[in-house]
C-alpha cells in the first residue's frame, strides 16, 4: 500500500465524498475552496502528487476529469471521469447499453425509435449501474465537464439528491442539468454562465428520468 500524507487522504477521501453524493468528482477550484487553499493550481499540486501514487487518474483537458484507482494496482473503482470511447477486451463486456438519440416530445426516452445503437461497456466506468446512454445535446453543463456529443450514463430514478447531474423531462423537453429542490419548488441547475436556471413551478409538467453516474467520449 502506497502511504499517502494527511493532506492528500484529505483530498482523497473528499474527491470519494464528491463522487458518492453527486456522481462527479469535484473541481479544483472546489477543492480548493473546501480546504482553504489560496488557489486552484494548489489542488492541481496535490492532485498531481495522487496520480504520481497511484490513488487517482487526471484526464487532461477537462475540470472533473479525475478517477480513482485502486491504490498501486492502477485499476479503475469506479468514476465519471472522461473514457476514451473504445470497446474493452471481450471478458470485460458486462453491459450492454442502448444510446438514445433525439428524444420525441411525450414519448418514453427508451421507446424503440430511439434507439440508435448499442454499446458494449466496462462495468467499472461508472459509479452506478446505467441503464442507458443519452446523446447530450449543447453546451449547457459544460463547466461539468459534459459537451455536446457526449454519451452520458443514466441510472434510471424517479428521485434525486440536491447537487446530483438529472436527466429530466420539463414538458416536451429533456435535459441534463444539477438537481436543486427547495421546498416544493425545483430548481435544474446549468453549468454554463451563459445558460439560465430552469424553475419547476408546483404542477408544471415534469418527471425525473435518472441519475447521471458517468460518462463517455468519443475521441477524435
Amino acid at each position: 500500500m502506497i502511504k499517502l500524507t494527511a493532506r492528500q487522504e484529505q483530498i482523497l477521501n473528499l474527491i470519494k465524498d464528491a463522487i458518492s453524493n453527486t456522481g462527479f468528482p469535484p473541481t479544483r477550484a472546489e477543492i480548493a475552496n473546501e480546504l482553504g487553499f489560496r488557489s486552484a493550481n494548489a489542488a492541481e499540486e496535490h492532485l498531481q502528487a495522487l496520480a504520481r501514487k497511484g490513488a487517482i487518474e487526471i484526464s487532461p483537458g477537462t475540470s472533473r476529469g479525475i478517477r480513482l484507482l485502486d491504490m498501486g494496482q492502477g485499476r479503475p473503482v469506479g468514476s465519471p471521469a472522461k473514457t476514451q470511447m473504445t470497446l474493452p477486451h471481450a471478458s470485460l463486456m458486462q453491459l450492454s447499453l442502448p444510446l438514445i438519440g433525439r428524444v420525441a416530445a411525450g414519448s418514453p426516452i427508451l421507446a424503440q425509435e430511439h434507439i440508435e445503437a448499442t454499446y458494449n461497456v466496462d462495468p467499472t466506468f461508472f459509479t452506478g449501474k446505467p441503464d442507458y446512454l443519452l446523446k447530450v445535446r449543447g453546451m449547457s453543463m459544460r463547466d461539468a465537464g459534459i459537451l455536446d456529443g457526449d454519451l452520458i450514463a443514466v441510472q434510471k430514478s424517479y428521485a434525486a439528491k440536491n447537487g446530483q447531474i438529472v436527466v429530466a423531462r420539463l414538458g416536451d423537453d429533456v435535459t441534463v442539468k444539477r438537481y436543486r429542490k427547495s421546498g416544493t419548488v425545483i430548481e435544474l441547475l446549468p453549468e454554463n454562465p451563459d445558460f439560465e436556471t430552469i424553475r419547476v413551478e408546483p404542477g408544471q409538467d415534469f418527471a425525473l428520468e435518472g441519475l447521471a453516474v458517468g460518462l463517455l467520449r468519443a475521441w477524435g
